[in-house]
């Protein structure tokens, strides 16, 4: 195992971000992972994984470990009639695990193409799209646990999954690392296409049978349309969760901006768009010297070019004033900041 130091990140974070860290390794194997939490680099300094880097914001030098994992794989365990369950290495690249699933014709995670970043990184985030989540195909993982070094299995209620959220997050952040994931999908599609565009897109398209491709390709042109393409400018996707408020607040705010959607999220709670809210106070499209908000999605914040991580994280926190002051609303970052 090699440990790199004064190691730059800069084409490791879609920010392009180029602050760097005191020490850089990868894992490729659970061994690998087990011998890497022994060494002393490892246990002398704080440590951070990263997968495909798209949901993280280095606002300075790390003085610590960056460990990229990179562990790759996936495998059929078993099937019946109804499913099939697969596990895949946390470090393959999320996208690529869905169209594969569509290549088989696995249903469950087609309304969650071109989410960026790695397998591993999903549980965590319980990421989601277009009115799917992880935790709709989550069977368990395995991760290393730190202290003990031992291979631990996490099933669907231990990991607590909520909107953006699990153990990973919280109490468990920092004390195991994630090795694979396995998935529970179905070979009898339920299409869904209610949420956001999709509809609108498939009849746009000519769909006239739906698929789990089209849904996907559906997904991929909205995606496209809205996101800017990392490698052309810096982004790390949605910067903001969507806030959850109280019903009867949503029934005030609409009554100013009757355009103002929302979802059902539990009694008495509903979600609302984080962007429309960025939209509304005047942010959309807002450019400081080479950083911004993207001028088609209000919720994308962007690097023009150079090293502006810390700058990025203020405006972030202008934002976050500003629709507080004129909504009422808290909106939380979705990236992580280092």
């Amino acid at each position: 195992m090699t440990i790199k130091t004064n190691f730059s990140l800069l084409g490791l974070n879609t920010f392009g971000v180029a602050e760097e860290t005191a020490f850089f390794t990868s894992v490729s194997s659970v061994a690998e992972v087990q011998q890497l939490i022994k060494e002393e680099v490892y246990q002398s300094h704080p440590s951070m994984m990263l997968g495909g880097g798209s949901n993280v914001l280095f606002t300075e030098r790390y003085e610590g470990l960056v460990v990229q994992n990179q562990i790759r794989g996936r495998e059929l365990l078993q099937e019946d009639e109804e499913h099939v369950w697969v596990k895949v290495g946390a470090g393959e690249v999320w996208h690529d695990f869905v169209l594969y699933c569509i290549e088989q014709n696995w249903a469950g995670v087609e309304n969650m193409s071109l989410i960026p970043g790695s397998v591993g990184a999903a549980p965590i985030q319980n990421i989601g799209a277009y009115g799917v989540e992880l935790k709709d195909v989550f069977e368990s993982l395995e991760a290393v646990e730190v202290e003990s070094g031992e291979l631990k299995t996490f099933r669907h209620a231990d990991c607590e999954f909520g909107y953006r959220d699990s153990i990973f997050k919280r109490w468990a952040k920092g004390k195991f690392i994630i090795v694979n994931v396995t998935f529970k999908l179905n070979k009898r599609p339920n299409f869904n296409t209610t949420y956001g565009a999709i509809q609108q897109t498939l009849e746009e398209q000519g769909v006239r049978e739906l698929s789990l491709k089209a849904i996907a390709e559906a997904v991929i042109h909205i995606r496209q349309s809205k996101l800017p393409d990392p490698a052309e400018i810096g982004n790390g996707g949605s910067f903001f969760k969507n806030p959850v408020i109280s019903t009867a607040l949503f029934e005030r705010l609409k009554q100013d901006y009757p355009q103002m959607g929302g979802y059902p999220a539990g009694e008495g709670k509903v979600k609302i768009a984080a962007g429309f809210l960025i939209d509304q106070a005047g942010w959309k499209g807002y450019r400081e010297g080479n950083i911004g908000v993207h001028e088609k999605q209000a919720l994308v914040l962007v690097n023009f070019g150079g090293n502006n991580g810390k700058a990025i994280y203020q405006l972030a926190k202008k934002i976050q004033a500003s629709v507080l002051e004129k909504f009422g609303v808290e909106i939380e970052p979705e990236v992580n900041i280092i």
